[in-house]
């Protein structure tokens, strides 16, 4: 047993490199965080934008409070160990009867991190269902060889280059990871995944948190940062991110303006456009 996985949750995390639903927060909680994200992206559109989207955990108090949340960390705890850094966050949001959609990718091939002991902790806020756009994911796949992807920087693909692996995808092994409000999933850095368009009445919203262990490090000489959320950082891999002390103090928008865009340089690394340079 862990802290909060049983030992088939596990088991089933070091085999098919995808665990799922846990719940970490209940219903009315998860309903008070999406209404302060949906106030939070309607007062400050800016923040929704490229890699300024990411590590909001950086400005908004509340944010921090979502990374630290501690069935998170304990279900975190139970795969990777009890010295956790969360690396990034991300919200993955599906408008209603929207196109846009997530193409077949690994996560660890353009992350540049040393090792996989990483993984994402996938936070949903509303129903996160076969209609609405869950994730699907091949079992297994994070121990497939390394295999390369290709950019495509698609319009309606919500991933920072539009990447889609050069592989066949044998759709008859994908599982749907449905979760609802109050739900995570778990999976592996490398584990094969994308997610379909929504089309339900509702958007799908969530937010992907990113946790490594101090033992990781960045491999390409871009700097990196990271934040210890629990247990002790022996390492010195990253530069130790600050919770801020209030929403939006200066120090901590002039970090997240300073980290957000220095993490460009690995995101993008040999691509052929950035962001700031598509249509």
């Amino acid at each position: 047993m862990g802290k909060i996985l049983i030992a088939e949750q596990i088991e089933r995390y070091a085999r098919d490199g995808v665990v799922h639903p846990v719940r970490v927060l209940d219903e009315a909680a998860a309903r008070d965080y999406r209404a302060k994200f949906e106030a939070f992206e309607t007062e400050y559109p800016e923040y929704m934008t490229t890699t300024k989207r990411q590590k909001l955990y950086l400005v908004l108090r509340w944010m921090n409070d979502l990374v630290r949340l501690p069935k998170v960390l304990d279900a975190v705890e139970d795969v990777l160990g009890p010295d956790l850094m969360c690396w990034q966050c991300g919200w993955f949001n599906k408008e209603a009867h929207d196109p846009g959609f997530v193409s077949w990718h690994q996560d660890g091939n353009y992350w540049g991190l040393s090792s996989h002991e990483v993984l994402t902790a996938w936070l949903a806020l509303s129903p996160a269902t076969v209609a609405s756009g869950a994730m699907r994911m091949i079992p297994g796949s994070q121990d497939w060889p390394p295999t390369s992807h290709s950019d495509t920087f698609d319009e309606n693909n919500l991933l920072s280059r539009g990447q889609v692996m050069d592989q066949e995808i044998d759709l008859g092994k994908a599982i749907d990871v449905e979760v609802m409000p109050g739900e995570i999933s778990l999976h592996h850095v490398n584990v094969a995944h994308a997610s379909a368009p929504n089309t339900t009445d509702d958007r799908r919203i969530a937010l992907a948190i990113r946790y490594v262990t101090p033992r990781v490090h960045q491999v390409t000489d871009v700097p990196d940062s990271a934040m210890l959320v629990r247990g002790e950082d022996k390492h010195g891999n990253f530069e130790l991110e600050t919770p801020p002390v209030a929403d939006f103090d200066p120090a901590a928008v002039a970090l997240h303006d300073r980290v957000t865009g220095t993490r460009q340089g690995f995101i993008y690394k040999d691509a052929v456009q950035r962001p700031d340079l598509r249509a």
